[in-house]
């Protein structure tokens, strides 16, 4: 009987990559991540290519409108400039260091030199603007784009796991960052980082959804949001 893979990249399409970016989000404070993610990929036009396999995620799936979905998948737009990945349930620390290293040496094998971690920090309220953690000269040119330097903090589970490696190989790490509601999904404080992004970047990526159905998007990721409130101690978090 074949062993379940430590971590591997089940591809599901093929794509015809140009060094993409690859923007990420997993579970975190205000599911600020999902959130952002599942809407740039609705308007970018992005198509699932994979998905993670792990014996270290949970036995878990998910249902959006009762269609069934793999909760860790990746997305590319046509064009193959860009790529997106999206977990949707909590990990626990057992085995983040094998779906890190899967994930870099996936972006890599595909050309990408940059990838982007998109996530909430816990907090009473959103204040309205994007802050960053990176490298210091892209810090810089950041803050130009109106984004916020963190003066200093630290990142834990996944996302740190990623920078952290990211410091190791030629993959430049960077993450965008919002306070967010630590009780609740925040599609607005989702929608601050999309803009930043659209700054930085000169994307154009439509965030007016994000800000006008807040009661809809609070239903559709609530119960995640429980499910991150109930497990956050042993998740991924950034505190700053």
């Amino acid at each position: 009987m074949a062993r379940f893979p430590d971590a591997e990249i089940f591809e599901t399409r093929k794509i015809q990559f140009k060094n993409p970016i690859v923007l990420a989000g997993f579970v975190g404070a205000g599911l600020v991540g999902p959130i952002a993610i599942n809407h740039i990929i609705a308007k970018t036009g992005m198509v699932e290519i994979g998905v993670m396999r792990s014996r270290y995620l949970p036995p878990s799936t998910v249902f959006m409108k009762g269609r069934l979905r793999h909760p860790f998948r990746f997305y590319a737009n046509p064009e193959g400039t860009m790529c997106a990945i999206i977990c949707e349930i909590t990990l626990k620390m057992e085995g983040l260091y094998c779906l890190v290293s899967s994930i870099l040496d996936w972006a890599a094998q595909n050309g990408s030199r940059e990838i982007v971690i998109l996530d909430g920090v816990a907090s009473q309220s959103h204040d309205g603007r994007a802050y960053c953690a990176a490298e210091e000269d892209l810090v810089r040119t950041m803050q130009d784009k109106d984004i916020s330097m963190i003066p200093q903090g630290f990142i834990t589970g996944i996302p740190g796991g990623i920078l952290t490696e990211c410091l190791t190989r030629e993959i430049r790490g960077l993450t965008l960052l919002a306070h967010a509601n630590k009780e609740a999904p925040d599609s607005v404080a989702a929608a601050t980082l999309i803009e930043a992004l659209n700054r930085f970047y000169e994307m154009d990526i439509d965030t007016a959804g994000l800000r006008e159905n807040k009661e809809r998007i609070h239903e559709e990721f609530g119960e995640l949001s429980q499910r991150y409130a109930e497990h956050r101690e042993e998740t991924s978090g950034m505190y700053m």
